[in-house]
């Protein structure tokens, strides 16, 4: 059996998700396909982490130190019964299992990589295009990846931001009609209630000059139980809506992660992936490969290949800018175009997003331009007289 056949026949059989040889996980009355029995259930401690994984040194003195500062831990039931329980090098397992190489910083370290404190132009709304805003309306997620952009205010503990204090945000919107396309984002904003999200999202629609609406979330990786028929209803209302999601390793894509995204693709969602570069997780072209194809059979586009933003912290999952390329350059021709993201890096200090990709210009003359296919061939275009 399957990985992920197998883990939904533990999902749908008990009320505890379980991993080999690791302590089973209650997740309440209601069972694991509860999405608030998940949360309620989170592994947020270093004693619970201890008891439902065999943690190495690094890993419990990451977690010790996570613990007492900078980024917590927060892994659902659901996302952490995708870990290996006995080996550290799992791709999942390393996106939400602190290490101590979090305390180890090198140059180029940044508390706030994408500048957004100084581009914040009201209280949780930051600018930085001329047409879009992003709005930040929760520090919460369902699980706390440890190379998280935001690792300065995501699990402060302040939770969903009322109507109220973002007024003002929707107030400078308003005052702005160049402002086409609002990015809500956190935290993840659908790991808030459907009354809430709904309300955020009916103010802004009261916005006319507001054309379309992204709702940037990881639920449908780490808590997929919560794309229920009842929050598609209620986005659906909102129209139109773009769901950015962000699977980062084909381990990521079980039966329950791909039903969320065809519940959403139903809804009439576009939806778009982000999957970030990350060193021995996916900076591999077989891994990429199997992960863009995954996606595209679950009706989600590939849109960005990120070069992991320079967290303070998160140098151990960093490649170097040569690596995107390169992988880039061996998937050119070996995937459909529709499979194939950009890759990107966006600029240290929120100067923006850079497209980078490999070069296949060899040589330009007088109205010759000789190109390398991805076959290695030279091919000269002639430009017209």
């Amino acid at each position: 059996m399957r990985g992920t056949e197998r883990m939904a026949a533990l999902l749908s059989s008990s009320s505890l998700v379980r991993r080999p040889e690791a302590k089973p996980i209650r997740v309440g009355k209601r069972g694991p396909r509860d999405w608030q029995d998940q949360l309620r259930a989170s592994v947020r401690s270093v004693a619970h982490l201890e008891r439902v994984l065999a943690l190495t040194p690094e890993e419990l003195a990451g977690a010790r130190r996570a613990d007492r500062e900078g980024l917590p831990v927060a892994i659902t039931p659901y996302y952490l019964s995708l870990c290996d329980s006995k080996d550290a090098t799992c791709p999942v397992r390393r996106q939400c299992v602190p290490c101590i190489d979090e305390a180890r910083e090198v140059p180029g370290d940044m508390t706030d990589p994408l500048g957004e404190v100084n581009h914040e132009v009201a209280p949780n709304l930051v600018r930085r295009y001329p047409d879009r805003v992003l709005l930040l309306v929760t520090d919460q997620c369902a699980v706390y990846c440890r190379f998280c952009t935001r690792s300065r205010m995501v699990g402060d503990g302040g939770g969903p931001v009322s109507l109220a204090k973002l007024e003002p945000a929707f107030t400078w919107i308003a005052a702005h009609p160049e402002i086409r396309d609002v990015i809500v984002s956190g935290g993840d904003p659908l790991a808030m209630s459907t009354d809430r999200i709904d309300r955020v999202l009916g103010r802004i629609r009261a916005i006319a000059s507001v054309e379309t609406i992204r709702l940037a979330t990881r639920v449908p990786v780490t808590l997929p139980m919560r794309v229920t028929p009842e929050l598609v209803r209620a986005l659906r209302k909102h129209h139109p809506v773009w769901v950015m999601t962000h699977f980062n390793h084909p381990k990521e894509l079980t039966k329950e992660s791909v039903a969320a995204c065809s519940r959403l693709a139903d809804g009439g969602f576009p939806v778009m992936n982000q999957t970030v570069l990350l060193a021995g997780i996916n900076d591999n072209a077989e891994v990429l490969e199997s992960l863009f194809r995954g996606l595209i059979r679950a009706r989600v586009r590939p849109y960005y290949l990120l070069q992991t933003d320079p967290v303070r912290g998160t140098a151990h999952l960093r490649t170097p800018l040569s690596k995107g390329v390169e992988l880039l350059e061996q998937l050119q021709g070996r995937l459909t175009g529709i499979a194939m993201p950009k890759l990107i890096c966006d600029t240290p200090g929120g100067k923006g997003k850079v497209p980078l990709s490999p070069d296949y210009v060899v040589e330009r003359g007088d109205g010759l331009t000789t190109l390398r296919t991805f076959r290695g061939e030279h091919v000269t275009y002639v430009d017209p007289p």
